[in-house]
């Protein structure tokens, strides 16, 4: 079975999107970016000054990305403008929106949100909130969605469960403490975009420690309201819960904890009731099960702006650049 990165970069090879990446004084930018351009996988934008990305490059062929100077564009007042009359009402003055256009996070996001760029990668030398803030205050929430939220792709060897191996966990990224309705919505998104990206049938389970009722707590009734109400909003999606993990994708355990489950012991699709859950699984699994870990990826935004681990690899870049295109993609339709 080929791996979920070898799949998404084939489909990303057929979009000709063009992905912005702000890191460019980061070499990992710079050696994923050398690998998308070579593999044919997307077009890339440098931002930054071509003096510094060329010395840093060294002896890697970055020949075909277009570099971008915020300092320098063409476009700039352009940006700055466009950034100003978003943010007015927050007190941002033409002077604040000048200097925030020269931030190559800010400047990348405002590519996508005018349509220079299909999307945005950063994070690897950035903090998640500095690169998702721009992207609330940018492109904001798509029409229709609830919120923004974030998931991990995890794909583990050699694995049984899930897809092939193949799972979302989400929230793994960026909604820190979700409502009830939180939850729920983040269910439904996340349902959504496992079948986009995997292209396979979501499965999705609410999880907790407790398993139908095994346990009863305020922290069992929450998921267990936000179950009841993801099955509300997507009637036609197999949701279940509130399920724990060993009952969620080991059917043996499901046929003894929840008989009956459309979800129990088929789950490719992960919940969590938290951030704080979400964030501490996604890395169990990815340093402990050495599973392939794409993400925070964001679904949600108006346009794709995808944050990575500070501890990522030049091949999670080009991975989530992949990810990227196909999301595009899926919005531009």
């Amino acid at each position: 079975m080929a791996k979920f990165l070898d799949k998404i970069s084939e489909r990303a090879k057929k979009l000709n999107k063009t992905i912005a990446l702000p890191e460019s004084d980061d070499i990992r930018t710079l050696q994923a970016a050398a690998k998308i351009l070579e593999r044919g996988i997307a077009n890339i934008v440098l931002v930054g000054d071509e003096a510094d990305i060329k010395a840093l490059a060294g002896d890697l062929d970055i020949s075909g990305a277009k570099i971008v100077n915020p300092k320098t564009y063409e476009k700039k007042d352009e940006y700055i403008q466009a950034f100003y009359e978003l943010r007015k009402h927050k007190g941002v003055t033409l002077e604040s929106a000048a200097e925030i256009m020269s931030d190559y996070v800010y400047f990348a996001v405002m590519m996508a949100k005018l349509g220079e760029a299909d999307g945005v990668v950063s994070g690897a030398n950035h903090s998640s909130s500095d690169t998702l803030r721009p992207a609330v205050q940018i492109v904001k929430t798509a029409p229709g969605a609830a919120l923004a939220s974030a998931f991990f792709i995890i794909a583990v060897p050699d694995c049984e469960y899930g897809s092939n191996g193949t799972f979302l966990f989400a929230d793994s990224g960026m909604v820190e403490m979700p409502s009830v309705e939180d939850v729920a919505n983040i269910a439904v998104s996340s349902a959504k975009t496992f079948e986009l990206l995997v292209q396979d049938v979501p499965k999705v389970a609410m999880l907790s420690y407790s398993t139908k009722g095994s346990a009863k707590s305020p922290l069992t009734a929450a998921t267990i309201a936000a179950t009841k109400r993801a099955q509300e909003l997507a009637p036609d999606v197999a949701i279940d819960g509130e399920l724990q993990v060993d009952a969620a994708i080991v059917p043996k355990v499901a046929a003894s904890k929840a008989p009956g489950s459309p979800v129990a012991g088929k789950a490719n699709v992960f919940i969590f009731p938290d951030l704080n859950c979400g964030n501490i699984a996604y890395k169990i699994a990815q340093r402990l099960a050495k599973a392939e870990a794409y993400g925070p990826i964001t679904q949600g935004l108006a346009k794709p702006i995808n944050d990575l681990s500070r501890g990522c690899s030049d091949e999670d870049i080009v991975g989530a650049v992949a990810i990227t295109c196909v999301q595009a993609a899926a919005q531009k339709k």
